[in-house]
Order: structure tokens, then C-alpha cells, then sequence
């Protein structure tokens, strides 16, 4: 399975709704498992500087270029593309790309790292 993650910043923040209208035909696009186009909720301690995202799941290479050839897809970037300033993409293979850690392995680092009481 492919994931394909979209970042976008406004030009204007007064434009934001009209990028998610924009990036919403998306969702009627038949080639994607999954597909969502949201809001950023800004609440990262250490940057919010993207403000709508596009998150996609596809079951392989031919699904996720079948999706950006769609004419829909074609009709959201004449949309959003007047309103955004900057687009950052990433697709990866959830079955080749992505490392995972155990629950245990997790447990374990967080006990090594753990204060010690003493006094």
C-alpha cells in the first residue's frame, strides 16, 4: 500500500476554505482507498506553518498515477493553485519504507530513559 501526503500553505488565510473546497473534488476520485483533505489544528509546539492536508491510500503504483490522471484531479489544481503558496508531497510504501517499532521495544527505551528517583 501506497500513502501519498500533500502540505499546503495559503497565500491569504482568508483563502484556506476555498483550498479545502478546491482539494475536496479529490475525494470523488475512484482510485483511492482512502482519501481525506483537512484543516492543520496548529497545535504543534514546534511548527504550524502548513495549513490543509491531503492524505491519500492507495494499493499500488498504477492506483496512485490513475488518481493524478483524472480530470478531477486536473480540476482541483486549477483551484487551489491561484490560492496557495507552497505544496509539499511525499508517497511511500507502507510495506517496504516504513519501520516500525514494537510496543516492547518502545516500553523498553522509555524505561532506559526514565528518571530515577533517589534523593
Amino acid at each position: 500500500m501506497l500513502r501519498h501526503i500533500v502540505l499546503f500553505t495559503a497565500k491569504d488565510k482568508a483563502h484556506i476554505d476555498q483550498i479545502v473546497q478546491g482539494l475536496s473534488v479529490l475525494t470523488a476520485i475512484p482510485h483511492a482507498r482512502h482519501l481525506e483533505v483537512a484543516c492543520n489544528r496548529k497545535t504543534d509546539q514546534l511548527g504550524n506553518d502548513i495549513d490543509v492536508v491531503v492524505y491519500g491510500e492507495f494499493d499500488n503504483e498504477a492506483e496512485l498515477a490513475a488518481y493524478k490522471a483524472h480530470n478531477l484531479y486536473q480540476e482541483s489544481i486549477r483551484r487551489v493553485r491561484p490560492l496557495r503558496e507552497l505544496r509539499f508531497a511525499a508517497d511511500y510504501d507502507v510495506s517496504a519504507d516504513v519501520h516500525f517499532a514494537s510496543t516492547e521495544a518502545t516500553n523498553q527505551a522509555a524505561r532506559r530513559t526514565a528518571p530515577t528517583g533517589g534523593g
